[in-house]
């Protein structure tokens, strides 16, 4: 999990982020992203960091409502932050209050499973 500050984009941000845990990512092939992250200065920052390729996950064309196997997984995760009342609004001074804010979610959605 990764949080930055909002003046970068998305696809700086993920770049920053694949940079900054490349030692643990070395096992990657393919990196899913949805249609924000195309063009070619964001597939070859994953290449030349990570060395996967990017398969870009696109909504169907008609707007129709249709699942995508691969996108649902992460709109389920969002939709599982969503429930967390201290993320809705950022309201910590800090990048690292945040990231931990985010993880205590998830720890508590994980052990509400158990």
């Amino acid at each position: 999990m990764f949080v930055t500050t909002a003046d970068l984009s998305d696809r700086q941000g993920a770049l920053f982020m694949l940079y900054s845990d490349v030692e643990h990512l070395e096992k990657v092939k393919k990196v899913l992203v949805d249609g924000g992250y195309t063009g070619d200065h964001f597939a070859n920052g994953v290449k030349l960091f990570v060395g996967a390729e990017v398969e870009v996950v696109k909504r169907s064309e008609l707007h129709e409502f249709k699942v995508l196997p691969k996108r649902w997984v992460v709109e389920r995760s969002f939709a599982w932050l969503d429930k967390c009342r201290r993320l809705w609004k950022n309201c910590e001074r800090s990048l690292y209050t945040s990231l931990q804010m985010a993880k205590l979610a998830f720890i508590r959605l994980l052990l509400k499973r158990c």
